[in-house]
């Protein structure tokens, strides 16, 4: 019994592929929960949009996955760099951590 199945034509090396940048968006998750979940839809949204031909689409989606988990992330540098200036310059480690007094 035979099939009658072409392979879907290979895709021509004239585009760029286009970066789905899952990896900073986990990284963003473990940063910066709110910020990394949109990251991680926006970045599964790219090989999808890809496959079905929309790269424009799959380039917007790359692009605000990449947004997001930037934002995630320097809002955690943001609070870890105001964490160490609480506890340097106003000495609240010791207290939140129960040091002497």
């Amino acid at each position: 019994m035979s099939q009658n199945w072409t392979p879907p034509p290979a895709s021509g090396g004239g585009a760029a592929p286009v970066p789905n940048n899952l990896v900073i968006a986990i990284i963003s998750v473990l940063c910066c929960f709110p910020f990394g979940i949109p990251a991680i839809i926006f970045a599964t949204q790219v090989n999808t949009k890809v496959a079905a031909g929309d790269i424009a689409g799959a380039q917007e989606s790359s692009q605000k996955a990449k947004k997001f988990a930037i934002i995630g992330i320097a809002a955690w540098a943001v609070c870890i760099v105001l964490y160490i200036i609480l506890v340097l310059v106003l000495g609240v480690g010791g207290a939140l951590l129960g040091g002497s007094k």
